[in-house]
């Protein structure tokens, strides 16, 4: 393989990511979502009532990150965020009657982003399963090479 740009897998991906953010940033307009804010109401959409730290994991963002993009979803009135009492530290996010009506308005989404990208419900499909199976191949790797020289697990 060689170093030339046009070569490199790394920047098709980045090309390709660009290319779908910048689409969501249009799709989204309508919403007044940004793309990471859509992220996290397709998350509570899917199951209401979480733990901020339980959705920073399952969408890998960190605190630093996530915490003021609630704070803008909230003050929108789209989520509410409500302190557990018996852990001070520990949030719960919860869907707003306006947050959970936002979703009808949401739900023609994946089919624009689907004929954007020339494929049908299963393409889709293949191809999220196909970047998963990256995604893990890649962590896998990246945290074979993190290990100190010499251990063995």
């Amino acid at each position: 393989m060689s170093l030339r740009l046009d070569d490199q897998l790394c920047f098709g991906l980045y090309s390709a990511s660009r290319a779908v953010t910048s689409l969501y940033r249009v799709v989204l307009e309508d919403l007044d979502l940004t793309y990471p804010q859509y992220l996290v109401m397709l998350a509570l959409w899917e199951e209401d009532h979480r733990q901020v730290k339980e959705l920073g994991t399952e969408l890998n963002l960190d605190s630093g990150t996530l915490s003021p993009l609630l704070k803008r979803l909230e003050t929108a009135g789209l989520v509410r965020r409500t302190r557990q009492a018996d852990d001070e530290r520990s949030v719960r996010i919860s869907l707003t009657d306006s947050g959970l009506a936002l979703r009808e308005r949401a739900d023609g989404i994946p089919a624009i982003i689907g004929e954007a990208m020339a494929l049908d419900a299963n393409g889709l499909a293949r191809m999220r399963a196909d970047l998963d199976k990256l995604a893990a191949s890649v962590n896998a790797y990246a945290d074979n090479l993190r290990k100190p020289r010499g251990t063995s697990e």
